[in-house]
């Protein structure tokens, strides 16, 4: 079930609010910003995220960071 999350960035932990405007899928050059407010905004899934992004859908390289930013900010675990 997808929700709304405000204040995404209080439920990271510091080490992932670094960088922020870097491009987290560097394939489809995707910065870590868009794709937390796409996970806020209620993407709770990696093919969520990929709808909306495009993030994960070239080598797929960032699944682990994308999947780690799903857990933080809804509080699940995706098992990745």
């Amino acid at each position: 079930m997808s929700f709304i999350v405000k204040n995404p960035l209080d439920k990271l932990p510091d080490i992932l609010k670094k960088d922020l405007d870097s491009n987290l899928c560097v394939c489809n050059e995707v910065n870590k910003m868009e794709i937390i407010e796409t996970i806020a905004d209620g993407a709770d899934t990696l093919e969520a995220v990929r709808r909306k992004t495009y993030a994960t859908d070239g080598s797929g390289c960032c699944k682990r960071d994308v999947s780690r930013l799903i857990e933080c900010i809804h509080g699940i675990d995706l098992g990745l």
